[in-house]
């Protein structure tokens, strides 16, 4: 679990639906990723309206989407993720290793952290974004980054 005093900004840019588990995967991943030189954006909401827990952007423009999926339960209850295909060159799931990799689609990336680190069990296929939806997708995340970002450094603007 996260170091009391740690998970403060992560509480900040979380909405609140996260458990203590899904905040220290995403932070496990969030270090590699960034070991990576990826810029990260977590809960960023697609044009379809779904959220995806992690969106990366490599240096090379690459975009992937990482879904957490903390429990069993959790993995269980989610429909949605078929969707993110449509937002990201590569698609992930993320979890840890109380839960059984053998449950995640082989078709799909998969990724085990703590909150330390993390590693890349099984590479994703890649199925590249159109041009459209790439340039749709990188503004999307520049804004979220950028908004927040002003957030962080002007709290008097959340309630505006």
């Amino acid at each position: 679990m996260l170091v009391r005093g740690e998970d403060s900004l992560a509480r900040q840019l979380a909405d609140g639906r996260q458990s203590d588990r899904a905040l220290m995967i995403q932070r496990g991943v969030g270090r590699m990723l960034f070991g990576q030189r990826f810029s990260i954006v977590s809960e960023l909401t697609l044009a379809s309206g779904r959220r995806a827990d992690i969106m990366a952007l490599s240096p090379r423009g690459d975009v992937w989407i990482v879904e957490i999926k903390s429990s069993v339960a959790d993995f269980k209850a989610d429909t949605k993720w078929p969707d993110y295909k449509d937002y990201c060159d590569r698609m992930f799931f993320a979890s840890h290793e109380d839960v059984p990799s053998e449950l995640f689609p082989p078709e799909q990336g998969l990724i085990m952290a703590d909150a330390f680190g993390a590693d890349i069990l099984r590479d994703a296929p890649e199925h590249r974004l159109s041009a459209a939806r790439r340039k749709a997708v990188m503004l999307r995340f520049a804004s979220a980054a950028a908004t927040r970002l002003h957030h962080l450094s002007d709290p008097g603007l959340n309630g505006l």
